[in-house]
């Protein structure tokens, strides 16, 4: 249905899990498909991999936290496919934790890749977006909207991350450019999915509370932001779109209940 032939598409974050889905997404469709990660071995795999798939590809390894880096990385996309027709901001950083026993270090970690790194790539990114005609994403979480316990440092992020892309589609309006985001919801085969829900038990209760009845799958999210990125979704700008089959309309906090009752149990 999409086609994305002749069209530069940069994923950051592209290596591992739903990113990684979405540059996959993009490579069946014909894209040519430029990715970034901290890892300069994931990023080789991944390259590898796109180019299986039937794509022009190529990566760069670069720290979201470090502005200069993602200069180098972006000016490299550039160079070697020309402007960016769509960008996916996906880099992320989480792990359980009560507001009370995190370091302001541990808080700080999550805001500097999470919120700090999205602007980092938005900035970096931005000279070499084909304006009009460009369609940015920002790969969000359903804690930018909803309160959960141990995710304090998450929520905050994250909210600031889905009010970046309001600004940034009122802003680079004017230019053509679109800027939305995308909140998975659980996400079968992630290492955030098998972080936040270590058991076999309460990854089953997480299923229990999606009324649709079953985790997505990297092609879900994928699927999207190529529609997002094609002429379908022309007049979609500053919208926060949850991909999650409805679990954020209650199934979501339910699945943090059970997370709080593992968390709250005495450690040996």
């Amino acid at each position: 249905m999409f086609t994305f032939e002749n069209k530069t598409v940069v994923v950051v974050g592209g290596t591992s899990g739903i990113n990684l889905g979405i540059a996959r997404c993009f490579a069946k469709a014909g894209a040519n498909v430029a990715v970034v990660s901290r890892s300069q071995e994931k990023v080789d795999a991944a390259v590898k991999e796109l180019k299986a798939l039937g794509a022009n590809a190529m990566g760069a390894s670069a720290d979201v936290r470090h502005f200069e880096e993602l200069v180098n990385a972006m000016d490299s996309f550039k160079d070697r496919f020309g402007e960016f027709d769509v960008l996916v901001s996906g880099a992320a950083g989480n792990f359980p934790a009560k507001a009370m026993d995190m370091s302001a270090n541990a808080f700080a970690s999550v805001i500097n890749i999470d919120l700090l790194g999205t602007f980092h790539v938005m900035k970096a990114a931005y000279p070499h977006l084909k304006k009009p005609g460009a369609s940015v994403i920002n790969i969000s979480a359903p804690q930018s909207y909803i309160a959960a316990d141990f995710q304090s440092h998450v929520c905050s992020a994250k909210a600031g991350v889905d009010m970046l892309t309001k600004n940034l589609a009122r802003e680079w309006g004017c230019e053509g450019v679109r800027v939305n985001s995308v909140v998975p919801g659980p996400i079968e085969a992630t290492e955030g999915m098998n972080r936040l829900a270590p058991t076999k038990a309460l990854q089953d209760a997480i299923i229990d509370n999606v009324p649709l009845g079953r985790n997505g799958t990297h092609e879900d999210i994928g699927n999207c932001c190529m529609f997002l990125s094609s002429q379908f979704a022309s007049y979609i700008s500053g919208v926060i779109l949850p991909v999650d089959g409805a679990w954020s309309l209650g199934g979501y906090s339910v699945s943090m209940n059970a997370m709080q009752n593992i968390m709250s149990q005495p450690k040996n």
